[in-house]
């Protein structure tokens, strides 16, 4: 198998084509070159007016912040490219529907300390920074990045390792923000540290799209850290193919070797990823970048992400699509994320017909019935006394045979 068919170096376009290749590939290069205002967008691609109003709006909500390398993913002829579609702000983000809320997962009421969720009883989401590489526009926690809206977030890091430490039923802490990979290599191996050295922690996780927005800061001093202090796990944030290209799958083959496992989520999107085609395109990549695709989300109902949300029973179909279609490993669990706070929830296709005091009647992923016996005198009836009628003999028997 030639690895360049799969994931493709995209040439870079202007205006940064006369780049050097090494500050090309400095991560920091990267941070200070990145696209955050109209007049920049403008200069590089044709805006549609829904775009252009959505960027005026942006500094009050979400800001707009692009990594030239994400940038360049974008096929600026198509103005539904699905890149473009993701950190391109539209007008439709002003508009707030019935049930969106700034907060719609209910982290602040689950919150009791700054930077601290604790909604289930063993682990805790731990805010570090309020800063990402770029800025998704269907972000769930927009009140809190980039500060447009003056949420005004400043992470504790004292009153949340505090917390843990106060808190011996906490065995896994999960770092998110804003994005963990921000911080500098220093401080980013203290924290690692600190959680370490406490007892009862024996889980630490990271969720970052760095890998995705800014490959180039997985480099080999990131990687030593994490290996020194791992195992570390991480949930990376891809959600279509165009993605996955070989600037990721070398920060993925980085990761994997420095010891840290790699799981990813993904948001199903309108107009995005709601292809059953294009779901199993991104879900073998993945594989092949040594990434198992981990959750397949419900887009959460944050102000104004309407125009990017799918109907929930669209999440359950594009899974019943894969279900025997390819391997298990890359079939994300497609969850929604209970608005109000209730944890996220598996909403799985209905694979169970009926349970009876004897067995669970099934269906498999051809729609052919199964039964699986409860107990063992339900195996003795099904094998020796269970006699079909004749609409159920079609399926009893292969469990017969």
């Amino acid at each position: 198998m030639q690895e360049s068919k799969f994931f493709q170096e995209r040439a870079i376009q202007n205006p940064w084509s006369d780049v050097a290749k090494a500050d090309w590939n400095n991560w920091k290069w990267q941070l200070k070159n990145r696209i955050t205002s109209l007049e920049q967008l403008e200069d590089l691609i044709e805006l549609s007016p829904d775009e252009r109003a959505g960027c005026r709006f942006a500094n009050k909500k979400l800001a707009l912040a692009i990594t030239p390398y994400f940038f360049n993913l974008i096929d600026r002829s198509n103005p539904h490219d699905p890149i473009r579609q993701q950190v391109i702000p539209r007008v439709q983000e002003t508009q707030t529907q019935d049930g969106e809320s700034s907060d719609p997962v209910g982290e602040e009421s689950s919150s009791p300390v700054g930077g601290i969720v604790h909604r289930y009883p063993d682990r805790v989401l731990f805010l570090v920074t309020d800063r990402c590489a770029a800025y998704c526009r269907y972000c769930t926690r927009s009140r809190l990045v980039s500060n447009a809206q003056d949420y005004n977030f400043h992470p504790n890091y004292k009153a949340g390792l505090d917390y843990i430490r106060a808190n011996p039923q906490i065995r896994d802490v999960l770092l998110s923000g804003g994005d963990p990979l921000l911080l500098s290599n220093n401080k980013l191996d203290r924290l690692l540290s600190d959680l370490r050295a406490i007892e009862h922690v024996e889980f630490i996780r990271i969720g970052s799209r760095i890998p995705v927005f800014l490959p180039q800061r997985i480099d080999s001093e990131l990687c030593k850290i994490l290996k020194k202090q791992g195992p570390i796990w991480m949930s990376i944030h891809v959600n279509h193919p165009n993605e996955c290209t070989s600037e990721l799958k070398y920060a993925c083959d980085r990761l994997a070797f420095a010891g840290v496992p790699l799981g990813n989520q993904s948001v199903l999107l309108k107009g995005i990823n709601n292809r059953a085609e294009i779901l199993k395109q991104l879900i073998h990549k993945l594989l092949l970048m040594r990434v198992r695709p981990y959750y397949l989300y419900q887009c959460d109902l944050i102000n104004g992400s309407a125009h990017l949300r799918t109907d929930p029973r669209e999440g359950i179909a594009l899974i019943k699509s894969l279900r025997g279609h390819t391997t298990g490993y890359a079939i994300p669990q497609f969850v929604i994320d209970a608005p109000g706070g209730g944890g996220k929830i598996p909403i799985n296709p209905d694979y169970i017909e009926s349970i009876t005091e004897k067995f669970i009647v099934m269906k498999n992923f051809e729609g052919k019935r199964y039964r699986y016996p409860l107990k063992p005198q339900a195996t003795q009836d099904l094998n020796r006394n269970y006699a079909p009628s004749t609409e159920d003999r079609d399926w009893i028997e292969p469990i017969l045979a």
